[in-house]
Protein backbone atom coordinates (compact mmCIF):
# COMPACT_ATOMS: atom_id res chain seq x y z
CA UNK A 1 0.00 0.00 0.00
CA UNK A 2 1.51 3.14 -0.80
CA UNK A 3 1.61 6.09 1.87
CA UNK A 4 -0.96 7.94 0.39
CA UNK A 5 -3.40 5.37 0.23
CA UNK A 6 -2.33 4.65 3.81
CA UNK A 7 -2.84 8.54 5.45
CA UNK A 8 -5.73 9.26 3.15
CA UNK A 9 -7.83 10.30 6.29
CA UNK A 10 -5.70 12.84 7.20
CA UNK A 11 -3.63 13.92 3.89
CA UNK A 12 -7.00 14.46 2.04
CA UNK A 13 -8.79 16.64 4.69
CA UNK A 14 -5.52 18.56 5.04
CA UNK A 15 -5.05 19.39 1.48
CA UNK A 16 -9.00 19.71 1.04
CA UNK A 17 -8.33 22.79 3.84
CA UNK A 18 -5.46 24.57 2.33
CA UNK A 19 -6.74 24.47 -1.03
CA UNK A 20 -10.02 26.22 -0.10
CA UNK A 21 -7.58 28.75 1.91
CA UNK A 22 -5.86 29.35 -1.20
CA UNK A 23 -9.01 29.94 -3.05
CA UNK A 24 -9.85 32.59 -0.62
CA UNK A 25 -6.48 34.44 -2.25
CA UNK A 26 -7.77 33.85 -5.40
CA UNK A 27 -11.45 35.00 -5.04
CA UNK A 28 -9.90 38.23 -3.16
CA UNK A 29 -7.82 38.96 -6.37
CA UNK A 30 -10.66 38.08 -8.71
CA UNK A 31 -12.91 40.66 -7.03
CA UNK A 32 -10.67 43.45 -6.15
CA UNK A 33 -7.77 43.07 -8.85
CA UNK A 34 -4.60 42.64 -5.78
CA UNK A 35 -2.88 40.03 -4.25
CA UNK A 36 -3.53 39.62 -0.58
CA UNK A 37 -1.72 36.50 0.95
CA UNK A 38 -3.06 37.26 4.55
CA UNK A 39 -6.52 36.07 3.27
CA UNK A 40 -5.04 32.49 2.84
CA UNK A 41 -4.70 32.43 7.29
CA UNK A 42 -8.09 34.68 7.67
CA UNK A 43 -11.25 32.79 8.86
CA UNK A 44 -14.45 33.27 6.87
CA UNK A 45 -14.68 33.55 3.44
CA UNK A 46 -15.32 31.58 0.16
CA UNK A 47 -15.30 28.58 0.78
CA UNK A 48 -15.37 27.28 4.12
CA UNK A 49 -12.10 25.54 4.60
CA UNK A 50 -13.46 23.97 7.57
CA UNK A 51 -16.45 22.31 6.03
CA UNK A 52 -14.18 21.42 3.04
CA UNK A 53 -11.83 19.05 5.31
CA UNK A 54 -14.71 17.65 7.36
CA UNK A 55 -16.45 16.70 4.74
CA UNK A 56 -13.41 14.97 2.61
CA UNK A 57 -12.77 12.97 6.26
CA UNK A 58 -16.03 12.19 5.94
CA UNK A 59 -15.99 10.87 2.50
CA UNK A 60 -13.04 8.83 3.22
CA UNK A 61 -14.46 7.58 6.46
CA UNK A 62 -17.20 6.30 4.57
CA UNK A 63 -15.71 5.01 1.64
CA UNK A 64 -13.10 3.21 4.48
CA UNK A 65 -15.13 1.86 7.14
CA UNK A 66 -18.68 1.68 5.48
CA UNK A 67 -21.93 4.43 6.36
CA UNK A 68 -22.98 1.67 9.01
CA UNK A 69 -20.02 2.30 10.90
CA UNK A 70 -19.68 3.65 14.27
CA UNK A 71 -16.39 5.52 12.92
CA UNK A 72 -18.22 7.50 9.92
CA UNK A 73 -21.65 8.31 12.72
CA UNK A 74 -19.01 9.73 14.62
CA UNK A 75 -17.50 12.14 11.23
CA UNK A 76 -20.93 12.60 10.22
CA UNK A 77 -22.16 14.16 13.53
CA UNK A 78 -19.17 15.93 13.78
CA UNK A 79 -19.08 16.90 10.58
CA UNK A 80 -22.72 18.67 10.80
CA UNK A 81 -21.87 20.15 13.98
CA UNK A 82 -18.56 22.01 12.42
CA UNK A 83 -20.91 23.30 9.48
CA UNK A 84 -23.48 24.79 12.20
CA UNK A 85 -20.88 26.52 14.41
CA UNK A 86 -19.55 27.97 11.05
CA UNK A 87 -22.55 29.37 9.37
CA UNK A 88 -24.00 29.99 12.96
CA UNK A 89 -22.12 30.77 15.91
CA UNK A 90 -19.29 32.42 14.21
CA UNK A 91 -21.41 34.20 11.72
CA UNK A 92 -23.75 35.64 15.15
CA UNK A 93 -20.06 37.03 16.58
CA UNK A 94 -19.03 39.01 13.43
CA UNK A 95 -22.56 40.46 12.92
CA UNK A 96 -21.83 41.72 16.67
CA UNK A 97 -19.18 42.91 15.89
CA UNK A 98 -19.92 44.47 13.12
CA UNK A 99 -22.34 46.30 15.40
CA UNK A 100 -20.03 46.94 17.86
CA UNK A 101 -18.03 48.56 15.61
CA UNK A 102 -20.23 51.09 14.20
CA UNK A 103 -21.74 51.70 18.22
CA UNK A 104 -17.20 52.39 18.97
CA UNK A 105 -17.56 54.72 15.23
CA UNK A 106 -20.51 56.69 16.53
CA UNK A 107 -19.13 56.86 20.04
CA UNK A 108 -15.81 57.91 19.40
CA UNK A 109 -16.66 59.87 16.13
CA UNK A 110 -14.07 62.59 15.86
CA UNK A 111 -11.63 61.46 17.87
CA UNK A 112 -9.16 58.63 17.58
CA UNK A 113 -9.87 55.42 18.93
CA UNK A 114 -6.93 53.27 20.25
CA UNK A 115 -8.75 50.06 21.08
CA UNK A 116 -8.63 47.60 17.37
CA UNK A 117 -11.59 46.93 16.03
CA UNK A 118 -13.39 43.98 16.82
CA UNK A 119 -12.87 41.28 13.93
CA UNK A 120 -16.22 41.00 11.57
CA UNK A 121 -15.15 38.23 9.11
CA UNK A 122 -15.24 35.28 11.39
CA UNK A 123 -18.01 32.99 10.22
CA UNK A 124 -18.85 31.78 6.66
CA UNK A 125 -22.16 32.82 4.78
CA UNK A 126 -24.35 29.03 4.42
CA UNK A 127 -23.72 29.53 1.08
CA UNK A 128 -20.11 29.24 1.80
CA UNK A 129 -20.02 26.46 3.61
CA UNK A 130 -22.37 24.79 0.99
CA UNK A 131 -19.45 25.37 -1.26
CA UNK A 132 -16.67 23.92 1.20
CA UNK A 133 -18.77 20.99 2.02
CA UNK A 134 -18.99 20.36 -1.34
CA UNK A 135 -15.86 20.42 -2.34
CA UNK A 136 -14.93 18.13 0.02
CA UNK A 137 -17.27 16.14 -0.73
CA UNK A 138 -15.75 15.80 -4.11
CA UNK A 139 -12.43 15.52 -3.48
CA UNK A 140 -13.29 12.49 -1.13
CA UNK A 141 -15.56 10.89 -3.62
CA UNK A 142 -12.55 11.29 -6.54
CA UNK A 143 -9.62 10.81 -4.32
CA UNK A 144 -10.65 9.28 -1.02
CA UNK A 145 -11.09 5.38 -2.03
Amino acid sequence: MDFYHQYRAILLPLMCGLVAQMLKVLAHYVKNREINLSKATEPGGMPSSHSAAIVALCTVVGFESGIDSMVFAVTFLLSLVIMYEAAGVRRAAGEQAEVLNRMLDEFYHGRRVSEDRVRELIGHTPFEVFVGAAMGFAAGFLFGR
